[in-house]
């Protein structure tokens, strides 16, 4: 036994008596013990071999209370774009901590460790966007300023990742990267800050000679030059400035291949380069052929291009600055779905480009964003991307799923409504929505579900998302001492006439056990399965609400979607197509039901699963009550199939007593 190995054992058996001492303290004793703790894992961690002896104890290292009243106490909540800040903080027990809460995630995604609140796919999912965010601490030494604030301290995170990494095995950490980004990318979603930054981290390990990446990374060139040298023009990334110039000596010909290359690569990925945003700047001033060909728009955004001509320079010129170059891609996909012939479109956005903010809406536009750009462009960045695609809205990390899944309903259904709920929000600081008649201010209103501002929101969510969740709370406040579930008035009152007032529920509200299961699932049949409702599409997107499952099935929580079509895939499945406003839709429900976001005829933005698998985690839906479809006509086996898979998952602790007989009786 060697020297290290002697210092490693003998810190070791400190950790265990400073661990063992924590989970005996009484719960206001514990903070006076937690120092030792932490102190005594640094110190381990900065040892050969201390990261994987820690990460043994894992679990003990929890379970003492590290992490109580902290936000590592919620793993599920955590947000990977964070973790830079914390690694890279001056304080040694923050760093610390993240630590210990990698190295207890890596536990959990190598099925070393079962935890109650995340899946192994969830944790490895963490993990790799962790990995992805800090590749420089793999092979950077650290900077001066590293250097300056952390001292020794800042070789903690080094060995950290490359522990992870040993483990995890840092080739396929990147293949499963990149592998990651297409995934995410392919559901087109609003917000891609987080993407762009892991892009920079491959970028930078491929231009650094000191990195071999080997045969791994060989699909990233596609994502890197999308961001960093989409054309000819800019092939070697020489800065924004240097591109500028160049395009003053291109003749047509070689403008015109720049504005093809633009779209192309930004089409192709969902992501746009800033040189884009120079490149769309600069062709305001020649002519409207190679603005549509930037754009990459198709003979109806080219037409709309040609009608509202001013108005969509306008745009360009208020709010396409490289810093927020995304909102080229909405704006072109805002033209290609027409939506400025709708009347009241053009005059709302014209009112959108001279909006005067609140002063509390510059001050959380700001904060959320920073000062390189002006909050009114930013907010106008976030309203074409909201219009262009109204399927990539995301929640965030916040309990506001209804109020995500409106924003985007309106953006779908009713775009003028949504930009005059983005001028009360932003000028007025109030919405003032209607409830069977009465009134509902935002301003006046009850604290709704989120318990905070969330600031983890495109810009549009960041301003209208806390007055909404503060009216349906108080929608469903006046609901209460009403029988049954307030979505059956909530919904249609919030997110539009369109919504269905027909209402089905599996559960009873009161003991939350199974109700009338078998009506339910033929009421879905007979209005929304094609061969059951005399082949009536989906005509309006439909609120509904989803059991969720993890990976083994068992129930997470109720949440909000919204039903947009029943089709044909192409394998000839018949599948429901939905909108999940949570940041990534691909999720592993459990019992085989993998929810799929691409290659099964979804498009952008969109989640489907099979009919019955989905209906296996419906709990919650509208209907037009006056379009009924044939209830007898679904076959009983079909129902059985679903009621079964219902059984298996979330449904497996509400069965009512009496069913459960029955089902033991015909099993028997």
């Amino acid at each position: 036994m060697t020297a290290t190995d002697d210092i490693l054992n003998g810190l070791l058996a400190n950790l265990d008596e400073a661990t063992t001492l924590l989970a005996t303290a009484r719960d206001f004793a514990k903070p006076a013990k937690l120092p030792r703790v932490l102190d005594t894992a640094r110190r381990v961690m900065m040892q050969p071999g201390g990261c994987a002896a820690v990460a043994a104890r894992a679990r003990s290292i929890e379970e003492a209370g590290v992490f109580a009243g902290s936000d590592w106490a919620t793993p599920q909540i955590l947000v990977p774009a964070l973790t830079p800040q914390a690694l890279g903080s001056s304080n040694a027990h923050t760093v610390v901590i993240e630590a210990l809460s990698e190295l207890r995630l890596l536990g959990v995604a190598m099925g070393d460790y079962r935890h109650p609140l995340l899946t192994a796919e969830q944790a490895h999912h963490y993990l790799t966007q962790v990995i992805a965010i800090n590749l420089n601490l793999l092979f950077g030494a650290p900077t001066e300023a590293e250097r300056t604030t952390q001292g020794a301290l800042a070789q903690v995170p080094r060995r950290l990742f490359q522990y992870l990494t040993e483990r995890i095995g840092y080739e396929h950490v990147i293949d499963q990267l990149i592998d990651e980004i297409w995934r995410i990318l392919q559901q087109r979603p609003i917000q891609v800050d987080s993407v762009k930054q892991m892009i920079t981290q491959i970028a930078s390990c491929q231009a650094n000679p000191d990195i071999d990446l080997g045969s791994s990374g060989q699909g990233a060139n596609r994502l890197v030059s999308a961001l960093f040298s989409p054309t000819r023009g800019c092939a070697e990334d020489p800065g924004v400035s240097v591109y500028r110039e160049r395009l003053d000596s291109m003749d047509p010909s070689g403008l015109q291949s720049e504005a093809t290359g633009c779209a192309r690569a930004m089409h192709d990925t969902g992501l746009v380069s800033p040189y884009h945003a120079v490149l769309l700047r600069f062709l305001l001033e020649h002519n409207d052929h190679l603005l549509a060909e930037a754009l990459g728009l198709s003979a109806t955004g080219r037409d709309c291009l040609l009608c509202y001509r001013d108005l969509v320079h306008a745009l360009v010129r208020s709010c396409v600055q490289p810093a927020t170059a995304q909102a080229v891609y909405g704006l072109a996909l805002m033209l290609e779905r027409g939506i400025l012939y709708q009347p009241a479109a053009a005059p709302a956005l014209l009112r959108q480009l001279g909006l005067q903010l609140s002063e509390a809406s510059r001050a959380r536009l700001t904060l959320a964003f920073g000062e390189e750009v002006a909050p009114a462009a930013r907010l106008l960045e976030g309203v074409l991307c909201m219009l262009g695609q109204p399927l990539g809205v995301g929640q965030g990390n916040n309990p506001t799923c209804q109020s995500a899944r409106a924003l985007s309903m309106w953006a779908y259904s009713d775009p003028d409504y949504l930009l005059q709920m983005v001028v009360w929000a932003a000028r007025d600081d109030e919405i003032i929505m209607h409830f069977e008649g009465q009134p509902i201010s935002s301003r006046e209103s009850a604290d709704g579900l989120a318990t905070a501002l969330p600031l983890d929101l495109d810009p549009v969510s960041l301003l209208v998302v806390p007055h909404l969740d503060r009216i349906y709370a108080e929608m469903g406040r006046r609901c209460l001492g009403r029988e049954g579930d307030p979505h059956r008035w909530v919904n249609p009152e919030f997110h539009g006439w369109w919504s269905g007032r027909g209402f089905r529920i599996n559960v009873d509200v009161a003991s939350g056990q199974l109700a009338d299961l078998d009506a339910f699932l033929r009421h879905f049949y007979a209005s929304y399965h094609p061969y059951y409702n005399g082949g009536l599409p989906v005509i309006h997107p439909q609120p509904a609400g989803i059991a969720v499952t993890d990976s083994a099935a068992r129930f997470v929580g109720w949440h909000a979607i919204t039903l947009l079509r029943v089709n044909i895939d192409p394998s000839d499945t018949m599948r429901v197509y939905f909108y999940n406003p949570n940041n990534d839709s691909g999720q592993d429900w459990g019992d085989g039901v993998k929810v799929s976001t691409a290659g099964n005829g979804e498009r952008f933005g969109e989640s489907s699963l099979p009919f019955e698998e989905f209906l296996s985690r419906l709990y919650i839906f509208h209907y037009d009550p006056l379009e009924p479809g044939e209830l007898a006509e679904v076959a009983q086996e079909e129902l059985d199939r679903v009621t079964a898979r219902v059984h298996r998952s979330w449904g497996a602790d509400r069965i009512p007593p009496t069913a459960l007989q029955a089902s033991e009786g015909a099993h028997v």
